[in-house]
């Protein structure tokens, strides 16, 4: 997702360095030339050796030296650089950039950047509250910087608290965000439900179904990836909440419904890929039902039904996409549904096709408007997610040009 992309890494000192090593090898494996940069401090921790390994470049440390085309070193870095990244931030090298200072190779380098710049504090819990240092952080937030909230947990110094460096894996969530696609949907908000709901029988069983919640996952951090403010609720997953995301869990089909009504209004886009039961207990037991005889009767009642909610109460401009998963009359039941629940796209996938529907990481949909149909061939969720993306943008468009 980073090919072609050169991302700029610079490394503070502190312990949380080691982290930044295996950030640099995923970068890596997603395509990217990266270019790593460290404070004299931070090669007390680890060892700019070990960054020319992971990244197959230079790994620069001093102001005063020559880049590979004999420019001026930090120049050289902030004019190619898409994208730079300060992982860990220390306090000293936040209060540097918040106070103009440019008195090392990555503080002269990050203020000659134009790139998006992203800090990932990480520091003692006492010093990362300290006023000072809070309010440094609200400054370059305010120049431009994104400034992510460091992880709670155990410190190196023994202590617990807020300042943890987060995991590899969420620092290039966020690079993803800032550099991966073009923000053709920055400034929209987008709502996307998914995973399965579950709908009590008594204080320890549980009607659901086997949704795993990727293809809802998918979309949300596709928006996410394209600029968009995305919201996700979601019931029982395995997939994990995409970073940048807000998430809200909403395990039944009540609650679901409840959180989908708090947020539906302020919308431009709603996605709603969750498998809600159509039924639910009518009177869950308080206690655990014991057996008792060779067969159990219990009623069931009709869950409200969100999409169709969402399409009565559908806001000016809005835009509201559902989807039809099927066993048999895949089309002709995905384009009533289109209408009667008065959806503007539905994306259709069957059960019986191979490489469609739950527990896969890939899908085969076919996308219904009022316009048309347009089928996909069998690709990954994430690919999938894309399509639904761009046809729900190009509706947006085209709904509120008029």
């Amino acid at each position: 997702m980073l090919q072609g992309k050169t991302v700029l890494l610079a490394v503070s000192g502190g312990i949380a360095a080691y982290k930044t090593a295996e950030l640099a090898s995923l970068l890596v494996k997603n395509g990217a030339q990266v270019r790593v940069m460290m404070t004299e401090n931070a090669t007390k921790f680890i060892t700019p050796l070990t960054f020319e390994g992971l990244t197959g470049t230079r790994c620069v440390t001093e102001l005063f030296g020559c880049s590979d085309e004999c420019q001026i070193e930090h120049i050289a870095l902030a004019r190619h650089a898409d994208v730079a990244v300060v992982a860990p931030a220390t306090a000293n090298i936040v209060g540097k950039l918040a106070a103009g200072m440019a008195d090392d190779l990555v503080t002269t380098a990050l203020l000659a950047c134009t790139c998006p710049k992203m800090l990932a504090p990480a520091m003692n819990t006492q010093m990362y509250e300290n006023p000072i240092v809070q309010d440094n952080l609200k400054k370059l937030r305010r120049f431009g910087f994104e400034v992510l909230c460091p992880d709670s947990g155990r410190l190196a110094c023994g202590e617990t608290g807020a300042g943890k460096l987060p995991q590899p894996q969420v620092l290039l969530e966020h690079i993803l965000r800032l550099a991966a696609k073009p923000h053709d949907m920055c400034g929209r908000r987008v709502l996307v439900t998914a995973g399965a709901t579950a709908e009590p029988m008594d204080p320890v069983r549980f009607i659901t179904n086997r949704s795993t919640g990727k293809m809802g996952v998918a979309l949300a951090r596709e928006c996410m990836l394209r600029g968009a403010q995305v919201t996700l609720v979601h019931g029982r997953m395995q997939a994990a909440v995409p970073a940048a995301v807000t998430a809200v869990y909403a395990p039944t089909a009540a609650q679901m419904l409840q959180a989908v009504q708090a947020h539906a209004a302020q919308q431009d886009i709603i996605i709603k890929a969750a498998a809600v039961a159509d039924y639910r207990f009518a009177q869950p037991a308080q206690e655990k039902l014991k057996k008792s005889a060779d067969s159990l009767t219990l009623t069931m009642e009709r869950t409200e039904d969100i999409l169709a909610w969402l399409g009565v109460h559908k806001a000016p401009g809005q835009v509201v996409c559902g989807f039809a998963m099927e066993t048999q009359s895949l089309l002709e039941n995905a384009r009533e549904k289109l209408v009667r629940k008065r959806a503007d796209l539905i994306a259709a996938n069957s059960l019986c096709q191979e490489g469609a529907g739950f527990e896969s990481d890939t899908n085969i949909l076919t996308l219904i408007s009022a316009e048309g149909e347009t089928a996909l061939p069998c690709m990954s969720k994430q690919d999938a997610a894309a399509a639904v993306a761009d046809a729900l943008l190009r509706l947006w468009r085209e709904r509120n040009q008029k």
